[in-house]
């Protein structure tokens, strides 16, 4: 198994685990176009995401992509973890734990001192990782809220 920033020609596969990835979570599909809004924001001159990849066998079998994000209460930046997921086929086998320790390098080089995440609560392998690698959790829920249309008072 090799641990690797994706590159473009990793992003059909990458929308495919990020596919499978929403379907595991009982989310919305994702966009048709995805593979195209995943190259805009990774090739960007000022790149909105980070991606690696792990790969078997010249296969993407597992992603992680972060973001920046500023907190207001620390006045600094983190790297913000937006998804991490490993094809079923490759779970237990260490994949998310060497992809968990490729974003702390990542995150590191980006300047940044710590990874913030969410997970939803139901997904207990998750959490097993997490805690096996000293992460500390907070309760909270996640609200999304769109934007269009406009909202009324």
């Amino acid at each position: 198994m090799i641990i690797r920033p994706a590159v473009l020609g990793d992003l059909v596969e990458v929308a495919r685990l990020c596919a499978a990835h929403a379907a595991y979570e009982q989310a919305p599909p994702v966009p048709g176009n995805l593979t195209e809004l995943l190259a805009e924001a990774i090739a960007a001159p000022h790149p909105r995401l980070w991606c690696l990849v792990a790969t078997q066998q010249d296969t993407v079998i597992a992603y992680l992509t972060m973001t920046l994000e500023f907190s207001t209460w620390c006045g600094r930046e983190y790297a913000h973890l937006d998804c991490l997921y490993v094809d079923e086929d490759h779970r237990g086998l260490g994949v998310g734990r060497s992809l968990m320790g490729a974003a702390v390098t990542q995150a590191r080089d980006l300047g940044v001192s710590e990874i913030q995440w969410q997970t939803p609560a139901w997904n207990a392998d998750a959490i097993r990782l997490y805690d096996r690698l000293g992460a500390t959790s907070s309760a909270k829920r996640r609200y999304l809220l769109q934007t269009d249309p406009p909202l009324t008072a």
